[in-house]
């Protein structure tokens, strides 16, 4: 069983040991360099009033196996009803419903914190995650070609979005 909650500063940690192995792949995420515990803390501590950063817990042994946030997208008025999500699991608990749990709670709270749509890039060379994300709604909108610069490749970004309406 899986149990979403929202973030605390006590799991940076956790949530170091879920990216770090994801950044070390060079294949998942556009992140480069390796977080550290301390970082973590301070990116949660800091994280925006107006966002939603949940992680999913593990209930037979309390471990966090996943997170999810959004953030406003911009400070400007026009661009306040929208949120950037991201969305990680752990590299050895895909395919398992986590991310489906995270999506139905983060859905729920960005209507409440009045966020109507939702915009991410996801990497082109990653099909589960853009499967993931497309089940849940979003759409292709386009494609940033050589939008990343990963070691000496430049690796193309699918923009999607999802209306909350």
């Amino acid at each position: 069983m899986i149990n979403i909650r929202e973030v605390a500063p006590d799991d940076a940690e956790a949530l170091v040991h879920i990216l770090n192995p994801i950044i070390e792949t060079k294949r998942y995420t556009v992140l480069t360099t390796p977080l550290t515990v301390e970082a973590e803390r301070e990116f949660i501590e800091t994280f925006p009033k107006r966002g939603i950063f949940h992680v999913a817990v593990r209930e037979q042994d309390d471990r966090v196996v996943g997170m999810q946030n959004v953030a406003p997208v911009s400070p400007y008025a026009a661009l306040e009803h929208i949120g950037e999500i991201g969305t990680f699991v752990h590299l050895d608990l895909l395919r398992r419903g986590i991310a489906r749990r995270l999506f139905e709670a983060t859905f729920s709270a960005v209507r409440k914190k009045g966020y109507k749509k939702l915009f991410t890039f996801v990497r082109a060379d990653n099909p589960g995650a853009l499967k993931t994300y497309l089940g849940q709604g979003f759409r292709v909108v386009g494609t940033a070609e050589r939008h990343a610069s990963i070691g000496d490749a430049y690796v193309d970004e699918m923009v999607i979005e999802k209306w909350l309406g």
